[in-house]
């Protein structure tokens, strides 16, 4: 699965008025942004900087804060239902907190659990709000908001140039299990803070250009991480920092986006290869079972004509195999003197054998080729569904409509009304 990951900028901020007197000028991070793109999570296909509408296409899409966007408190997580937990987790910070709470956008550790403690991060709501408006905007749509660093342990350090009121300084951020510190290597602070000697375990990186200074100024080699390789980490974390109000939400047209890049990821490789050879199947099954019900009905249809012709060979061209059995057959039992089954006296006789008792006569006869109707004007619906009944099985139907009953023969392979 392909991974976007787009690096913000850090936020803008006041900086001090300048020996020449001019106006203090907040940092902007402009409209551009740097960004990474990995194949699988693991490696750098590419990198760069762009606008938002210019950034390549990808399976997921993380945003990557800057450590100095993000403060972190650690406390216990209140016990409060999901609907609550928001107003719940701004009770418990309001003192911690350096701006007002409605204006702090507040993240949960990954699997937190009530009643435990765990750590809160803290970003400027209305900026990480606009950043990610800013990127839908350009149908960037964000997956997860992921920190540089955060609490863990053993502890890790990263030495990087940054930007400050005194110029390019050497920067360390500090990541162990009690916090998150970003620590200027000026004066004596930061060699206060780290832990010496370095617990088992840590992990110290440097960008490129850094890495000399930090070697001469930790006293001990340091592993080279460019800023890209750096952000790409992130992604490995279980952390996401789009939670409540700021927590995806995927709708009409984006829903189905998401859903049709999700079902055409690596990860749905196997169904797809799946679904495809199922229908594949299907489709080669009923081609071939057609193709058996159509060489089982010729053969019938080849069957009834070769029946025809050697039953009547005076019959040369055959159209309708059964029709014209029927005709050869009645032109038989006409010319032996027998009634067709559809004429007068067999319905007669099919009606006498059923008639009700309590019924002496019949009120009228009338007969037409195939259909015989009989007065019924004094018959009650019981006696007519009785009759009908008794008359069914003899592949007879009777219709009762304005005090009359029309008895006829059932098509063949129709069912009795």
């Amino acid at each position: 699965m392909s991974i976007l990951v787009v690096q913000l900028s850090p936020r803008g901020r006041l900086r001090a008025r300048s020996p020449g007197g001019a106006e203090p000028e907040a940092d902007r991070g402009g409209d551009s942004y740097s960004f990474v793109l990995s194949p699988d999570g693991l490696t750098v296909a590419s990198q760069g900087r762009c606008a938002a509408s210019l950034l390549p296409r990808a399976d997921h899409i993380a945003l990557v804060l800057p450590d100095s966007d993000v403060s972190w408190h650690r406390i216990t997580l209140p016990k409060a239902p999901a609907s609550k937990l928001r107003a719940a987790l701004t009770g418990v910070l309001e003192e911690a907190l350096l701006d007002e709470p409605e204006n702090v956008h507040l993240a949960l550790a990954p699997q937190p659990v009530a009643g435990q403690p765990t750590w809160i991060a803290a970003i400027d709501r209305s900026w990480l709000r606009t950043e990610l408006a800013a990127l839908e905007k350009a149908d960037v749509f964000v997956d997860r908001v992921l920190p540089l660093s955060w609490p863990d342990d053993p502890p890790s350090g990263h030495f990087h140039h940054a930007d400050g009121a005194e110029g390019v300084s050497l920067v360390l951020n500090w990541a162990h299990l009690d916090g998150v510190a970003t620590l200027r290597l000026q004066g004596g602070l930061a060699r206060s803070l780290l832990p010496k000697p370095l617990p088992e375990g840590s992990l110290l990186t440097a960008t490129p250009a850094a890495a000399a200074a930090a070697e001469q100024w930790l006293h001990a080699p340091v592993a080279v991480l460019s800023p890209a390789e750096r952000a790409l980490q992130a992604t490995r974390s279980l952390w996401n920092l789009r939670q409540f109000d700021l927590a995806r939400r995927s709708r009409g047209t984006r829903a189905l986006r998401d859903g049709v890049r999700s079902l055409l990821s690596p990860a749905w490789r196997p169904l797809r290869y799946g679904v495809v050879a199922l229908v594949v199947t299907q489709v080669l099954g009923l081609n071939l079972w057609a193709w058996h019900l159509r060489s089982t009905l010729d053969e019938r249809r080849t069957a009834q004509v070769a029946l025809l012709q050697t039953t009547f060979p005076q019959v040369r061209a055959v159209l309708d195999a059964p029709l014209q059995m029927r005709r050869e057959v009645g032109s038989l039992r006409a010319a032996a003197g027998k009634p067709d089954e559809s004429d007068l006296e067999p319905l007669l006789q099919a009606a006498a054998a059923v008639w009700p008792a309590e019924l002496a006569k019949v009120e009228s006869i009338r007969f037409e080729p195939g259909r015989l109707t009989l007065g019924a004007s004094s018959w009650n619906a019981a006696q007519i569904e009785q009759f009908r009944a008794q008359l069914r099985p003899q592949g007879l139907q009777v219709e009762a409509t304005d005090g009359r009953l029309v008895l006829s023969r059932v098509a063949r392979g129709a069912g009795a009304s």
